[in-house]
């Protein structure tokens, strides 16, 4: 048996996180470990340059859950003016402040687009030392908690709770799920632990500098489940 600190994630809208620094940028279909990392990180009152050691060491489940009654959620795409740098000014600066400094008032206005994800629903277990510590800077969280933007507030408080249980799934299947959403049933699971019976891809969401937003790969193993959560 192990011990488990679950808690959900619910949005009227939510971003997922994609390749940054194009024109488009999209949304998965679910939170990576950066973006989980990430809002705990929030949550203790760490900064963008601060210590998520402890953070990263943690083992990592997510699912999505769909209501029984109402429609899967949707994607829908804004539209967003941002300011560039001209690469002739830009001298290979190591972020984009430096290079927003570098040039200047010689910048260049242009479109991007961002895709977000409706009515997202997914609970997280995550597993590892100072669960105790994460529960609580979940309920009291330093900074405000967002689903990837700051445009994207969660809809619900997060409800964390520590269980025990054999296995991720029977883990999750512990989450408090919003009222309103009713009874809600998962399909897949996508953890950090390799299952033989798995399908195993790579993703680029394991943070390697935070502050340069560069990124590593890591394997995550998809499995099929059926996890039942929610009211009455």
């Amino acid at each position: 048996m192990t011990d488990y600190l679950v808690f959900t994630l619910s949005a009227t809208i939510g971003a997922m996180g994609d390749l940054a620094g194009h024109e488009r940028r999209g949304t998965q279909l679910w939170p990576g470990r950066s973006a989980v990392t990430g809002l705990l990180g929030a949550a203790l009152g760490v900064r963008r340059d601060g210590d998520f050691s402890g953070l990263d060491r943690l083992g990592m489940a997510v699912t999505a859950f769909a209501s029984d009654t109402e429609n899967h959620e949707a994607d829908f795409r804004d539209y967003h003016t941002v300011e560039t740098v001209p690469s002739a000014k830009a001298k290979k600066p190591n972020s984009r402040p430096e290079a927003l400094r570098t040039a200047g008032r010689e910048t260049n206005t242009t479109i991007t687009l961002r895709d977000y994800r409706t009515g997202p629903l997914f609970g997280v277990a995550v597993w590892g030392s100072d669960l105790e510590k994460l529960e609580k800077a979940l309920l009291t969280p330093v900074f405000t908690l967002y689903f990837g933007r700051k445009s994207c507030p969660l809809s619900a408080p997060v409800c964390p709770r520590i269980v025990v249980a054999q296995t991720p799934e029977e883990a999750l299947a512990m989450v408090q799920i919003p009222y309103w959403r009713g009874k809600c049933t998962a399909r897949r699971l996508i953890a950090d632990a390799e299952d033989g019976d798995a399908h195993i891809e790579t993703r680029h969401d394991r943070p390697l500098d935070r502050n340069l937003w560069h990124f590593g790969s890591r394997s995550v193993a998809f499995r099929t489940v059926e996890i039942r959560a929610g009211g009455e």
